[in-house]
């Protein structure tokens, strides 16, 4: 019988793995292992040699290990579909995210269901050397009438990996509408933002209509601003809530003509406008135009690495001042982050420095996380990535 192979921590490394971190990084272990065994499962263990879990190696990737088990187990068929039944046992619905990477014991796997369709994206070696065993598991699981393979996200480079999609058929994904909580969403699987739509903020959706209508039943006319509105899905959930007035701005014009296209076919009003939204907000003719009842912020990630945190801050910090400036006295303010970054307490502080700059009194209704369906681990921070506050600014 065959010694396992093992990775060894630096003697005089302090890595997070010690605390229940998954990740080991390249310059915390000893040396690096041959590369015949980048995408398989090895051993690690410290510097007294207790042992610490197995999990996938790449020696092309600067975390080098991603733990699977503080157990001794294999990456095979049997491993894969325990994993998979497990995550699909704990959610539900026509559309949901079913795998989230590490929190379901999987590490850079993540699958979407869409319907009758799933979406796969795969972001590790080890995980890509099982691709088609993972697509079987999943069919003969679920019965999808396709599978599509999205492994075009940047970070794959990363692991050494190509970009590229395609489905398990071998057949084009065609574009079509796809119902999402009450509102059908043309969505193109194959080739659109991420893997179709973003699913983990479906409960600020809900939240946010839920504001709109107890505005509405005071007997205002709810003006609403979605600033980096996407396909607009607060917006139409705002219209439907009984929004009179709703204005969505977005910089990408495949993400405006989506929006309108959503509109039409859902039959709800909301204009759209292809525009920098930080232009936009610092435009001075806004200081003398109608204020507005509720503004959504939902930016893309400004902070991508930690090396942008310093200018991501500026950037948190000025969109939110602007808008507070645009609120109507109490006005609500519904402001998010998507970086895992941005901890809960960065967010808080630019928020609140912003809420002195604009000389406003800012509560706050409600604490935003992402969804159930994208479960945290506790000692994996990266995890968490959906933050934000919904405020009634005075």
């Amino acid at each position: 019988m065959s010694l396992p192979i093992t990775l060894k921590l630096k003697a005089n490394a302090k890595p997070r793995i010690l605390l229940g971190h998954p990740w080991v990084f390249v310059n915390e272990i000893e040396e690096i292992l041959p590369a015949q065994y980048d995408g398989e499962v090895v051993e690690c263990r410290d510097r007294a040699n207790r042992f610490l879990g197995v999990g996938i190696y790449n020696s092309r990737s600067q975390i080098v290990w991603r733990r699977l088990e503080r157990d001794r187990v294999s990456l095979d068929a049997a491993y894969i579909k325990n994993a998979l039944t497990k995550a699909v046992a704990k959610r539900s619905g026509p559309v949901a995210r079913l795998v989230w990477s590490e929190s379901d014991g999987l590490p850079g796997l993540v699958v979407d269901r869409y319907d009758t369709t799933l979406v796969v994206q795969i972001q590790t070696l080890a995980l890509e050397k099982r691709s088609a065993l993972i697509g079987d598991l999943l069919h003969d699981l679920l019965k999808p009438e396709e599978i599509v393979f999205r492994n075009d996200a940047p970070i794959r480079r990363y692991e050494g990996l190509p970009l590229e999609t395609h489905t398990r058929s071998g057949r084009p994904w065609e574009a079509r509408w796809v119902m999402i909580d009450g509102f059908e969403y043309w969505l193109d699987l194959q080739s659109g933002q991420k893997t179709g739509f973003y699913l983990d903020q479906r409960d600020q959706h809900t939240l946010i209509a839920s504001h709109v209508q107890r505005i509405a039943k005071s007997g205002k006319s709810v003006r609403v601003l979605d600033a980096f509105c996407n396909q607009g899905p607060f917006a139409m959930h705002a219209a439907r809530a009984g929004a009179k007035e709703i204005l969505g701005l977005d910089s990408a014009e495949d993400a405006i003509s989506a929006a309108r296209q959503n509109i039409i076919q859902n039959k709800v009003t909301a204009e759209f406008s292809c525009v920098n939204v930080f232009d936009w907000l610092n435009d001075p003719s806004r200081g003398s135009e109608t204020p507005w009842d509720l503004i959504v912020l939902d930016p893309p990630p400004f902070a991508k690495s930690k090396s942008k945190m310093e200018g991501a801050l500026r950037g948190y910090k000025e969109i939110n001042l602007r808008a507070m400036r645009l609120l109507a006295p109490g006005g609500i303010l519904a402001t998010y982050t998507c970086s895992h970054h941005m901890q809960d307490a960065d967010l808080r502080g630019v928020i609140a420095a912003a809420a002195a700059d604009a000389r406003k009194k800012v509560r706050i209704l409600n604490w935003a996380n992402q969804p159930a369906d994208h479960p945290v681990l506790i000692t994996m921070p990266e995890s968490e990535y959906l933050r934000g506050y919904v405020l009634e600014v005075e």
